[in-house]
């Protein structure tokens, strides 16, 4: 429809503009319903050239498109300064529900991306270290962006990227061996940056080795010894692991690896690939050597550098004096596998806004080195998650992971069924549909780049900004229909819309805004964007329900009842595929 519109409009702008004019990009807006359904400020961008007032120039175009005949504007009106507001006919909307129907979960789909193939990064958990908050955010944002990629029809590549070599694995395996000491020692507590923490876990789980990397950093920064002993043990790892070394390297990488599996699978996502920093080593270095060659990279100190001071930026140091390569090298090293791997038509790469700047220098220096990879290329920063005072802690210490937030919202979940007539299976897997429906939600609800504040009561309600609310409009929805279905109303979809004006003089709001569910999904693929959707699906949700709590939906006595039905049809199928690509899970029953 929008489409539509454009062309009427660009058609009639053609007419009224000087021979040569350059013409000026068409935006149609959906404003408040009282407006119409769709709104434009055309007027006003083409006054000046024309050298006429906005509403004359309104009034001129809305003339000419009122002497159109189409099948679906009702009419066109010009409003305050020199808007053109168009209504549509209640047809449009009725065909409407019916298209949605008969696309059922690929409505909202386009081809915008046909033919194109896309890598997107996210999550990047590190072996030796606790899957943080970071991660759970990385996570929600890359798989809904890779879901509303897929619908505009790219073949999208889903890959992590994890630190299993360098200094912060030299920190757990030397952690690792202190604390296996101290337990045999018996020792049941120890001091992290100043803090005491138990010991707790056994050394076969990940949460073990959190601890272990997180006692070695503390003890890194601490005591100057220690901090020589694990540099050396980092070189060692570069250059000659020792067979005992290797052995304890493996078993923690084996363990967090398997941890990692467990919770993608929690959240909803398959990687086709994991790279891994030990495995870009190798391209790194050859890397490293090219861009010396080229005159890109420099030496200097020991070391090797990139001057992003050449470039406005800041500069980056790609092999230490050590002979070591760097987060920097290794990450060079991954644009080229990527690219040598899978060719793509776009690289997507999502981290914390902390790295903003170092993706700055890194996308300069492999543009260098590889213009189609920095081309190619588009990294996403987001913000943090922060909680609401009071709210988060952890029996484990001061540390709050994202399995323990997992597990906490959870628990809140459980407690409030409590009372609920669900079998102790049934309420295990709507309290983990439920929770994760609710801390993706509170991420994706926010644009990228801003911070985020995680406040439980809210998060977990059901009623209004929630992903709780989402989830439970649906299944109502669902139950509806189920009801109708034994009522024998409804499901003669194609033979009912055939004479429109016989159903109800009304368009409600419920069917103003379903229509506009592939706009929306356009503009937040094109954009990067989730929160557009989370925007419009609350939206849709609230008019629902407000259409649920002033009609009386299944009734054999009215002859309207059938098309109601089928609109909560349309709606439940929106919602679905709209939570679909936010990557959120409806459940059976709530």
């Amino acid at each position: 429809m929008k489409k539509e519109l454009e062309q009427l409009i660009l058609k009639i702008i053609k007419e009224i503009l000087p021979m040569g004019s350059e013409l000026p990009t068409i935006k149609l807006e959906h404003q408040d319903l009282n407006y119409g359904d769709y709104s434009t400020s055309v007027a006003m961008v083409l006054a000046k050239e024309l050298k006429q007032s906005p509403v004359a120039v309104a009034k001129n175009i809305v003339s000419k498109l009122n002497e159109t005949k189409s099948e679906n504007i009702l009419k066109v009106e010009m409003a305050g300064p020199g808007f053109i507001n168009f209504y549509l006919k209640k047809e449009f909307f009725a065909k409407s529900i019916k298209d949605i129907i008969k696309a059922g979960d690929k409505f909202g789909q386009n081809s915008n991306l046909a033919g194109q193939k896309t890598i997107i990064e996210f999550t990047d958990p590190n072996p030796f270290k606790e899957f943080h908050i970071g991660h759970l955010m990385s996570n929600a944002i890359g798989e809904s962006i890779s879901r509303i990629i897929e619908a505009a029809g790219s073949k999208v590549i889903r890959v992590s990227y994890g630190g299993d070599i360098g200094l912060h694995v030299a920190k757990a395996i030397w952690g690792y061996r202190q604390l296996e000491r101290y337990l045999g020692e018996n020792k049941s507590k120890i001091v992290i940056y100043e803090q005491e923490r138990e010991i707790i876990s056994h050394e076969k789980e990940a949460s073990f080795w959190g601890l272990a990397y997180a006692f070695g950093a503390s003890e890194y920064d601490a005591d100057a010894g220690h901090k020589i002993e694990i540099d050396e043990l980092n070189k060692e790892m570069f250059f000659s692991i020792t067979p005992e070394t290797k052995k304890i390297y493996e078993q923690g990488r084996k363990v967090s690896i398997e941890h990692f599996q467990t919770i993608f699978k929690r959240l909803g996502t398959n990687f086709e690939h994991n790279f891994w920093e030990s495995e870009v080593v190798g391209d790194a270095m050859k890397a490293v050597e090219e861009g010396l060659a080229k005159n890109i990279l420099e030496k200097s100190e020991g070391a090797i550098i990139f001057k992003g001071e050449n470039y406005g930026l800041h500069t980056r140091v790609f092999v230490n004096s050590k002979g070591v390569p760097t987060y920097e090298a290794k990450e060079l090293g991954l644009g080229v596998k990527k690219i040598e791997l899978y060719n793509f038509d776009k690289s997507i790469i999502i981290t914390g806004n902390e790295q903003n700047d170092y993706f700055k220098v890194l996308l300069t220096a492999i543009g260098l080195l590889r213009p189609q990879v920095k081309d190619k290329t588009t990294h996403i920063g987001h913000g943090m998650l922060r909680f609401t005072s009071g709210k988060m802690s952890s029996r484990k210490g001061n540390v709050i992971t994202g399995v323990l937030l997992l597990e906490q919202v959870q628990e809140i979940i459980s407690e409030k069924m409590k009372e609920r007539n669900f079998s102790p299976a049934e309420k295990e897997t709507l309290a983990e549909i439920i929770s994760v429906g609710a801390i993706k939600y509170s991420i994706l609800r926010q644009a990228n780049g801003k911070d985020i504040i995680f406040d439980f009561d809210k998060s977990l309600s059901f009623e209004g900004d929630s992903g709780p609310y989402l989830q439970y409009s649906c299944v109502r929805a669902k139950a509806v229909l189920a009801k109708a279905k034994e009522a024998g109303i409804g499901g003669g979809l194609l033979s009912i819309f055939k004479k429109v004006e016989k159903f109800g003089a009304e368009v409600s709001e419920l069917e103003k805004v379903l229509y506009r569910f592939p706009e929306i999904v356009e503009r937040a693929g094109s954009e990067y964007a989730p929160h557009y959707l989370v925007t419009y699906l609350t939206d849709l949700a609230g008019k629902f329900n407000s259409y649920y709590a002033q009609n009386k939906i299944i009734d054999k006595g009215d002859k309207d009842s059938v098309y109601k039905v089928e609109l909560t049809r349309a709606f439940a199928q929106t919602i679905e595929n709209g939570l679909n690509l936010l990557g959120i899970r409806v459940p059976d029953k709530m």
